[in-house]
């Protein structure tokens, strides 16, 4: 009796064994999975019907979850398409309007024929605009870019393009202040960099009641903030959706296509930064973070 409860022993402790090896086979090759991207489904040389079962829906499960992805790319590449297409199909006639708007206007017209053309032309130009973020989303999503990193003055960059902005900002009675003097050096792409700060003036601008504050914070990146009042901002807008494409706050008095900060989203994440947003009593804060310059950043880890 002893003899056989031992011989049952050993092959209770040796079928457990096997049942231990096979569950760390298991999680090995979902591991794998993970870390490689591999798309090799689960196999094991199995003796136990529960781990056979297990083993068939987890790989049930994988064969869905491809399917899925694969099926959310095919939708994202025909978006990114359909994205590209109309946006150059919207340039054309646009081209077209404005051109017959210069030809009109070298004609003889009376006082109230030109006030209406001009604003005819204001609102030609506001549609070009608007084209205009479109084509750059959908390049930004079709073509991807490359990327040309060097070592940029953040500081001087966005002061110069503050300085550029003074005739819009003017226009709507605002002012940006900047006090930032020392300069902050990143290393990113010069021309992506210019584009991230056009919007956030342009986004500041357009939704701002009161003037703009603008500040770079130096650190282990830098971070470059955009703060400005909004009427009623926490009741319209969602900090967490503001960088998604089409978001936009206020919809019944909006004249943006909510691309705006979404290429700003887009193009900080090409220069491996990011992008964040926050609101507190009534005020909207846009950050966005670049990394620094790979010689500021190894002269900060020799200091510390």
């Amino acid at each position: 009796m002893v003899i056989v409860l031992g011989i049952l022993t050993i092959v209770f402790i040796f079928y457990i064994i096997i049942l231990q090896q096979q569950l760390y086979h298991i999680n090995k090759q979902l591991t794998k999975r993970l870390n490689e991207k591999t798309r090799q489904p689960v196999s094991l040389s199995l003796i136990n019907r529960q781990l056979n079962k297990l083993a068939i829906n987890i790989n049930n499960c994988l064969k869905a979850e491809e399917t899925l992805r694969l099926e959310s790319i095919r939708e994202e590449n025909k978006f990114k398409e359909m994205i590209a297409n109309i946006s150059h199909d919207l340039r054309t006639p646009i081209t077209a309007i404005k051109g017959y708007q210069q030809l009109i206007q070298k004609e003889e017209l009376t006082k109230k024929q030109r006030e209406k053309l001009q604003i005819a032309q204001k609102h030609a130009d506001e549609l070009t605009n608007l084209i205009e973020h479109f084509f750059a989303y959908s390049y930004l999503l079709y073509a991807k870019p490359i990327v040309q990193t060097e070592k940029i003055n953040l500081t001087n960059i966005v002061a110069e393009c503050l300085a550029e902005s003074v005739p819009v900002l003017a226009e709507k009675k605002l002012m940006a202040f900047f006090n930032e003097r020392l300069p902050v050096f990143i290393q990113a792409d010069k021309d992506m960099t210019i584009r991230v700060v056009q919007n956030l003036i342009r986004n500041a601008s357009e939704h701002s009641d009161s003037d703009i504050e603008v500040k770079i914070i130096s650190g282990n990146s830098a971070k470059l903030l955009f703060r400005n009042s909004v009427p009623n901002g926490s009741d319209i807008i969602d900090v967490k959706q503001i960088f998604d494409r089409f978001y936009t706050g206020d919809k019944a008095r909006s004249k943006t296509t909510g691309l705006g900060l979404s290429i700003v989203k887009l193009l900080a994440e090409e220069m491996g930064g990011s992008t964040d947003a926050s609101m507190e009593d009534g005020y909207l804060e846009i950050q966005v973070e670049f990394p620094l310059c790979k010689e500021d950043v190894k002269l900060g880890s020799a200091a510390d």
